[in-house]
């Protein structure tokens, strides 16, 4: 196991990236040497195939990444499998296609795709079988034991029970800390005793480690037994830390600023501040002059089919509380709010315009926000920015709501592309979960990814109203 961008990665989770990789690349030399590997002579010319050969895996390779074949909860059965990945190969098809229209020189061989997409069809569906069959009735999970009962605790199972396959965990059971308090329904072996039978219990049901909710155990753990516990090899983890490592948010609820100001990163160095920055005039100044065709044609669109202005100005909240004026194209009628004040859009909300439907699936009303980014106003990657009216009523409702503007707020996000589109208190605070993962693990790398998960998201049409 190990840990990227702060987040837990087992073998489970990687392999299948690694192994159908490796799998796509083989399939495509293979097919390469049958087709045309007699025709090519000289190091320039190898050189130039093998270019064309890593283009061709590549976009391959992304396809089956934007068609989920490696979203353990996305998957179902084997023929599920095999629909996606021909899926994704007609998909890759199509783009290589439009690649190969537009230079004709990238063509590797007339036969080499066909071939390839042939072995990667018969290679890849036997390997994930082998794969799921190992995992199902030979691979070990780490066996963790919950001390505490409270809402978080719940909580935390609950996500590691829906996953335990994907993550390689099992939730062997809780210890009650107050038994009088009682509780709701648990995910996992319920209740197996009480804190002084810690010792036992772990040595009973062979646990790996003990997952602690701080606010349950404060005072009552018998500290020297966990020590010669822990000396024997048993891991004792804080259930923020654990929440934080499985899930990819922070756990609002039962946070305690002490675990903000102890625990690592919500730090903003200098340098990373700069090179934040220049990402985003770098992403900005492109964004705007290749998407300046697309948007005069996107708004060329909304003054043809509805009434009104092309673009929206509205007031949203920035780093560190202050008010800016974000731009968008709009995609309501001008008369929304009228009668109504601030709401959150709704699902089928009657308030969008035909096209305005379009604007928001595909996000293309976001286009003019890289106006807001290249001013210094947004970043391109942070928290979602909310309009003052809701963030007065969020902050007094949800603790450490005011956290997320510290950073400027973003066009994207990881909470844009971990979360569905929120319209809730209680979205607001999954949402803000996210944010608070973002802002403590701030980095190039992890705007990097949350870049490339963005085109999923947008080509899936996901998390949007």
């Amino acid at each position: 196991m190990a840990r990227v961008l702060n987040q837990r990665v087992t073998w489970r989770l990687a392999a299948p990236i690694v192994v159908d990789g490796a799998l796509v690349v083989f399939s495509v030399v293979a097919s390469t040497l049958i087709w045309a590997g007699p025709q090519v002579h000289g190091q320039a010319a190898v050189l130039w195939v093998a270019a064309k050969m890593a283009l061709l895996a590549v976009v391959c390779h992304l396809c089956l990444y934007y068609a989920d074949l490696y979203d353990a909860q996305a998957n179902g059965d084997s023929r599920d499998l095999l629909v996606r990945l021909m899926r994704s190969l007609g998909i890759t098809s199509l783009l290589l296609a439009g690649v190969y229209a537009a230079v004709p020189a990238l063509i590797i061989g007339r036969g080499v795709f066909p071939l390839a997409v042939g072995l990667i069809l018969a290679l890849v569906p036997v390997w994930r079988t082998g794969f799921d069959w190992v995992i199902d009735r030979v691979a070990p999970s780490e066996r963790i034991l919950i001390v505490g009962t409270r809402p978080a605790a719940v909580g935390l199972a609950r996500e590691l029970f829906e996953r335990q396959r994907e993550l390689g965990v099992r939730v062997v059971g809780f210890i009650d800390a107050d038994p009088s308090r009682g509780h709701g329904r648990l995910s996992g072996g319920g209740v197996l005793g009480r804190i002084d039978e810690i010792p036992a219990i772990v040595a009973e049901h062979r646990i790996d480690r003990v997952v602690v909710t701080l606010e349950d155990a404060r005072g009552k753990l018998p500290m020297a037994d966990l020590l010669n516990i822990k000396l024997q090899g048993v891991r004792f983890d804080h259930l923020a830390n654990v929440y934080e490592e499985f899930t990819g948010r922070i756990a609002v609820e039962n946070l305690r600023p002490s675990w903000l100001i102890f625990s690592d990163g919500f730090n903003k160095p200098r340098r990373q501040v700069l090179t934040k920055r220049a990402m985003d005039l770098a992403a900005a100044s492109v964004g705007l002059l290749i998407g300046a065709p697309l948007m005069g044609l996107v708004a060329a669109m909304v003054r043809l089919t509805s009434a009104g202005p092309v673009f929206y100005h509205q007031t949203r909240t920035g780093e560190g509380g202050r008010p800016f004026t974000v731009h968008k194209f709009r995609t309501m009628r001008t008369d929304a709010e009228v009668g109504t004040g601030p709401v959150w859009a709704a699902a089928a909300d009657p308030r969008v315009t035909g096209i305005g439907g379009f604007l928001r699936r595909t996000r293309l009303d976001e286009l003019p926000q890289l106006w807001n980014i290249l001013c210094g106003d947004m970043s391109l990657v942070g928290p979602r920015p909310e309009r003052p009216e809701f963030v007065r009523g969020l902050t007094e409702q949800i603790p450490f709501y005011g956290q997320r503007h510290s950073v400027k707020p973003g066009l994207t996000g990881w909470a844009q592309v971990r979360y569905t589109y929120g319209a809730s208190v209680e979205d607001a605070m999954e949402k803000l979960q996210y944010d608070l993962f973002y802002i403590k693990n701030m980095s190039a790398l992890l705007d990097l990814f949350i870049m490339f998960a963005t085109v999923k998201t947008v080509l899936r049409r996901q998390g949007s109203r």
